[in-house]
């Protein structure tokens, strides 16, 4: 019997491995695969993160060390998760800039398609090289923009994020947005409004003129008249409020400045009321036959935007049971700040020789304050 011995070196099995191998990939083909870049620097900002909310996005990314974008044919797709509704974004709602600038999506350098869930950019002329910012506008952002992206109307436990994919040509990347309730703020300011009335004394400015008595709070004390010498006061008048669109303050009296005889001193000019005007003295048109030219009374303010400054600079009206308007402002006031919050109101009468006597003439005089919450 025979034994036949076969001895094969180390060398020869590895020369058998590799032809093998070779002759294996030869028949079925050699597969290799690159894994694409990240982008940098990726996020979105929402303009309005409420469930359900219209909002804006910004998009924006940088291009890796390597990534490119080709001319004709390369894209850049923005994928949104399907619970964000792109319905009715259009060419015009949607802005591209590339390295700092605006680039033509028209058709021209690049085209943009908006499908349900996705942002299409596609290059016809334009191109996008390594490390290139790249900014991409949706919504009322855009220069011409009118129609936004709808979030998602009813997120997880009142708050979830979700997955912004993004592919540039060679680089993609992924960011993330989140979609949570409103958190709703409340809070109660109680109304205020307080009006006063103050006295003023002898030599003091009002509107224009200069009063010769004291006051008080309460009573304007015209004394003992003598004809054709005027008797002038005044009062101060303030209010404080927070009233959204301010206050009124009108004034009116119960009767004329009248006497238990019956005989009363008009209201000015001639008990003829009319817009305020200049003060006259009885003595200009005195008739013995007219009662109501033998003396008069009337007041003014220094409220300067009332009623477009109806009562200028020294203009005097007579005061009637029909409420005037001597002050008001249109929001908050401080008590201070004239116009905004205090005036000063003047009182003026004037008799002629012809005017009855008596010593009670008398009339009540009434305030009214109202403010508009």
């Amino acid at each position: 019997m025979f034994v036949l011995t076969n001895n094969v070196s180390a060398a020869m099995r590895v020369i058998a491995t590799l032809l093998a191998t070779a002759l294996v990939m030869w028949t079925i083909g050699f597969y290799a695969t690159a894994e694409a870049a990240n982008v940098t620097d990726y996020s979105d900002i929402l303009t309005d993160s409420a469930p359900g909310a219209n909002s804006d996005h910004t998009i924006a990314f940088n291009m890796s060390a390597l990534g490119t974008v080709a001319t004709a044919g390369g894209t850049i797709v923005v994928t949104f998760p399907n619970t964000f509704d792109l319905t009715g974004v259009v060419e015009g709602d949607i802005d591209l800039s590339i390295g700092g600038g605006d680039v033509d999506i028209a058709g021209t350098a690049w085209s943009v398609a908006v499908g349900a869930t996705t942002i299409t950019f596609t290059a016809v002329a334009g191109l996008v090289t390594a490390g290139q910012a790249i900014e991409i506008q949706v919504g009322t952002v855009a220069a011409a923009g009118v129609n936004q992206i709808n979030n998602p109307a009813s997120p997880l436990n009142g708050n979830e994020s979700y997955e912004i994919d993004i592919s540039a040509g060679t680089d993609s990347g992924h960011t993330r947005v989140v979609i949570l309730d409103t958190v709703e703020i409340t809070a109660s300011v109680l109304t205020t409004f307080d009006f006063t009335v103050y006295d003023n004394g002898s030599g003091e400015d009002v509107n224009g003129a200069t009063t010769n008595i004291v006051t008080s709070s309460t009573t304007i004390p015209f004394g003992t008249l003598t004809a054709l010498t005027p008797v002038i006061g005044s009062q101060d008048l303030t209010v404080q409020t927070n009233a959204i669109n301010g206050f009124v303050v009108t004034v009116e009296t119960d009767q004329s400045l009248l006497s238990s005889t019956g005989a009363d001193i008009d209201n000015f000019e001639d008990d003829v009321i009319t817009v305020p005007g200049a003060w006259v003295s009885p003595s200009v048109g005195l008739d013995i036959s007219d009662e109501k030219t033998w003396g008069h009374w009337g007041i003014t303010s220094e409220d300067s935007d009332l009623n477009t400054d109806e009562f200028g600079s020294n203009l005097w009206a007579g005061v009637t049971s029909t409420p005037r308007q001597v002050f008001s402002h249109t929001g908050p006031a401080d008590a201070t700040t004239p116009d905004f919050g205090s005036t000063t109101i003047g009182f003026q009468v004037e008799i002629s020789a012809l005017q009855e006597a008596g010593d009670d003439y008398s009339t009540t005089l009434t305030y009214i304050a109202t403010p508009t919450f």
